[in-house]
């Protein structure tokens, strides 16, 4: 098993900061978000990345998929966009948040427009996946569908079960359609380790980080430090682990005390905890 920095994790960090703390740590392998890619340049977060000697662990975010008519063929481009990214980065996979209700925005309350049709949002997922999967096997980028937790079906994702997400992934071919195994949106569900056995090596990402009780105003926040939250880890991982997994495990924490932390220090209680929290032993 192999730790890697979702660049979440230290949110202050730019690419260049990032790349340079997973050196300085000894990290091999890093997660990197389109907005901070954009940020540092695309082919500048290229030569950062290969002259580091790191992996790319994944790229986040693709997806948002749930809309229809112009707003459709806009996300298609997009994701088609983060393709390309995910292609120069030679990720491992590209993360696909597919998104909630259209018309009901992340974090913001309901207006007359919110749409409350959860099938035919499910729908608009599937087609997407049909336009994108081939295109994504052309370029050599696996997809990589993550389901959320149900809290936020409503505005982020419709697909809140390991299940669910592998149900789409299988009319797929393989190297163009996984899934990710996050620990904070599936440590809930009674299937998850049947899901994860029968994914097998659909599995394109494990994600960790623990799941806060109570939960803080602002759910999104309610990431964890391993260790800090309910989740029993080393169950999951050695299913992870039995179903073929052989990819990086990433810690993708969304915390405001943990952004608001020393990076540094971040990352060494990250270290600290991957071993004695999260890694299975025989």
């Amino acid at each position: 098993m192999r730790l890697s920095l979702n660049q979440w994790t230290t949110r202050r960090w730019s690419v260049a900061e990032a790349v340079d703390g997973c050196v300085r740590h000894g990290l091999e392998a890093i997660g990197l978000w389109r907005q901070n890619v954009a940020e540092q340049g695309l082919a500048e977060s290229v030569k950062l990345v290969r002259d580091a000697g790191l992996r790319v662990s994944s790229l986040c975010r693709g997806g948002f998929l749930t809309t229809s008519g112009k707003a459709f063929a806009e996300a298609l481009d997009d994701n088609r966009r983060a393709i390309d990214e995910a292609a120069e980065l030679e990720a491992a996979c590209l993360v696909m948040v597919v998104g909630g209700l259209p018309g009901v925005q992340p974090g913001e309350p309901l207006t007359a427009g919110a749409s409350r049709d959860l099938a035919g949002a499910r729908e608009r997922v599937a087609e997407a996946l049909a336009e994108l999967a081939p295109y994504a096997g052309e370029r050599g980028v696996k997809l990589a569908l993550e389901p959320l937790h149900p809290i936020y079906c409503p505005d982020r994702a419709v697909l809140s079960t390991l299940g669910q997400a592998l149900d789409l992934a299988l009319a797929h071919p393989e190297e163009q359609v996984g899934v990710v195994v996050d620990t904070f949106h599936v440590w809930w569900d009674p299937r998850v380790f049947d899901d994860i056995a029968r994914a097998g090596r659909r599995i394109a990402s494990y994600q960790v980080c623990d799941y806060l009780h109570p939960l803080p105003e602002d759910v999104l926040l309610g990431r964890g430090m391993m260790g800090d939250g309910v989740i029993d880890f080393k169950p999951i991982t050695r299913a992870v682990l039995d179903a073929g997994y052989t990819g990086d495990v990433e810690v993708e924490i969304f915390n405001a005390d943990i952004w608001a932390a020393d990076p540094d220090e971040v990352v060494a209680t990250m270290k600290a905890r991957y071993e004695d929290v999260v890694l299975s032993r025989p």
